[in-house]
């Protein structure tokens, strides 16, 4: 209910209709769409139900409309219901999916929970199981819509910017690696784009619903590194108060990427080697083992092979880690990639700091190119920063001479 006031006086009362939740029944079966459409609006004034007699028709209607969830037969002429299912997430149609059958199949039910769907119910629906299910999903819906902006924007974030012919042979092999769970070393100068390489592999690999852990070898102190990655018991040092996992277990099933790995500590290299020969850890002051299934992905600016030689990396570790070897390219090595760079960093500022969109003039591209960008993408990214704040409009290659680096 809401009050409003008329002149000041007695409140004028109105009712504002509930959100109307748009239900989308795909069903061949005259009969059980009869009886679903009257149990469901029976339960809730709030749902209103369009109906579909075959998979053809539903998934034409769903391309046409917004739903807030499907209730989809499986068996069906024309299209049946698991194909209506795998065009939907194909098209990305970011709406629940029950599925219905009358023939109890549970492969055919694994398959549909695989390719996304919310539930699964046999004919005839037990009633509380159905009504229950159909009001989960929809208020599931709304996190499934905030995780998917999420999702995007995280994968924005984390985007690899660039057409030059380095940077598309770097894709490629990426997208072939991403789908096996083979360990990447990633190698190249500060600043190339390194993390953005470990979050793809992540991002196209079979792991990408579990945890993406980071952990930069190089900002945390040695004699802590190894309680970072492979947690501690209470008592194992002095400010150890209490148990604690670390980061494998927090990786478990998914990806783990160690950052600067040239920077770990040799006791805590062997504890990793033991880790990828075994799938155990042990963590600090126990020995009990824990099984662990994580992808590792590593990554350095050094070059591994000198730090061999110096003894300050394990030969046996290196050959663990670097099945696969990606080397990003440095900026100097793709200058044609830097306009596009430019454009996706003004998007990306705009929408993190609201700064205002602003036009880089021919000349002042000129001018970026001429520089060495020793600082990688990293330093081309804080140049846009400090243009569109303190540059002109457009921006000329005068702004660059100021702003850029000296």
């Amino acid at each position: 209910m809401k009050y409003h006031f008329l002149n000041d006086h007695l409140p004028l009362l109105t009712y504002q209709h509930p959100k109307m939740n748009r239900i989308l029944l795909i069903e061949d079966e005259e009969p059980i769409r009869r009886v679903m459409v009257r149990i469901l609006s029976e339960e809730s004034s709030s749902y209103e139900i369009t109906e579909a007699e075959d998979g053809k028709e539903g998934f034409l209607k769903l391309s046409k409309s917004s739903f807030d969830l499907v209730l989809c037969d499986i068996k069906m002429p024309k299209m049946d219901g698991i194909e209506v299912l795998k065009k939907a997430k194909e098209k990305e149609f970011h709406v629940p999916f029950i599925m219905i059958t009358g023939h109890g199949n549970v492969e055919t039910a694994v398959e549909a929970m695989k390719l996304g769907a919310y539930d699964f119910i046999s004919k005839p629906p037990d009633l509380n199981r159905l009504l229950t299910s159909v009001k989960h999903a929809i208020e599931n819906k709304t996190l499934l819509k905030e995780n998917f902006k999420l999702k995007r924007k995280v994968a924005q974030k984390y985007s690899i910017i660039g057409e030059s012919e380095t940077v598309v042979k770097m894709k490629k092999m990426i997208s072939k690696v991403a789908i096996t769970d083979a360990r990447v070393l990633i190698t190249g100068e500060n600043g190339t784009g390194k993390e953005l390489v470990a979050h793809q592999l992540h991002e196209q690999s079979n792991r990408d619903k579990e945890n993406f852990i980071e952990v930069n070898c190089a900002a945390i102190p040695s004699e802590l590194i190894e309680s970072e990655l492979f947690g501690h018991v209470k008592g194992a040092f002095t400010s150890a108060v209490k148990d604690r996992s670390g980061k494998f277990e927090a990786a478990n099933k998914g990806t783990l990427f160690l950052d600067e790995i040239a920077d770990m500590s040799l006791a805590a290299q062997a504890k990793v080697l033991r880790a990828l020969q075994e799938k155990k850890i042990q963590r600090v002051g126990n020995e009990k083992d824990i099984k662990v299934d994580v992808r590792i992905i590593a990554a350095t600016n050094k070059d591994l092979k000198q730090e061999i030689k110096e003894g300050r990396f394990r030969e046996d570790l290196y050959h663990r880690l670097a099945v696969i070897i990606i080397n990003v390219p440095a900026l100097e090595n793709r200058k044609q990639d830097i306009p596009l760079l430019v454009s996706h960093f003004i998007d990306i500022l705009s929408k993190e700091q609201g700064l205002e969109k602003k036009i880089f003039s021919q000349q002042a591209h000129d001018k970026l190119n001429s520089y060495p960008w020793t600082g990688n993408v990293r330093e081309l990214r804080n140049v846009v920063e400090r243009l569109l704040i303190l540059g002109g409009d457009p921006i000329s290659s005068d702004d660059i001479v100021q702003f850029a680096p000296k």
